[in-house]
């Protein structure tokens, strides 16, 4: 059991040490402004998020399968010999490494993100605003002088 729990912590080193290299990419995609290579890559980064939620749900049924009545790895520690309990502690120690990188580039993007965004909707506004005729003595869609806006609600007249 105790390999088992071994084997499932590397592969989530492993995995992060992954998902953190396709944040990485993330971000240089967002910097280059690569829109698909953005959905390709946060397609992959599910899909891996995916995975490790599933690695995590699997180490917990290892444990409650090898040491019933306990639900956490650092519970399972203090039952372990010295020799294992380095070993795992250093697995641990990695994953929170890797994880705290993870976690630092999914901010970067994400801040870069809403920036791009912000940016896009600004420039969205004003050029909104500067194709809306501001005065009203312009031609309106049948060649005529456009009337102004009322203010008031009027009637709708016209032939039946």
């Amino acid at each position: 059991m105790l390999q088992l729990i071994q084997a499932n912590l590397s592969r989530q080193v492993r995995a992060l040490e992954l998902l953190s290299s396709l944040l990485e990419e993330e971000f240089a995609a967002l910097m280059d402004r690569r829109p698909q290579d953005v959905s390709v890559l946060e397609i992959s980064v599910q899909n891996l998020m995916r995975q490790l939620v599933t690695e995590r749900m699997q180490l917990r049924r290892f444990i409650s399968a090898g040491y019933p009545g306990l639900v956490r790895l650092r519970d399972v520690l203090a039952e372990l010999s010295a020799e294992a309990t380095t070993q795992i502690s250093a697995d641990l120690l990695d994953l929170d490494k890797v994880e705290q990188l993870c976690a630092m580039q999914a901010d970067k993007n994400r801040q870069l993100a809403l920036a791009l965004f912000d940016q896009s909707m600004e420039v969205l506004t004003h050029l909104h605003k500067a194709i809306q005729p501001n005065r009203s003595d312009v031609y309106g869609k049948r060649g005529r002088f456009a009337k102004p806006a009322q203010g008031q609600a009027s009637f709708f007249s016209g032939r039946l």
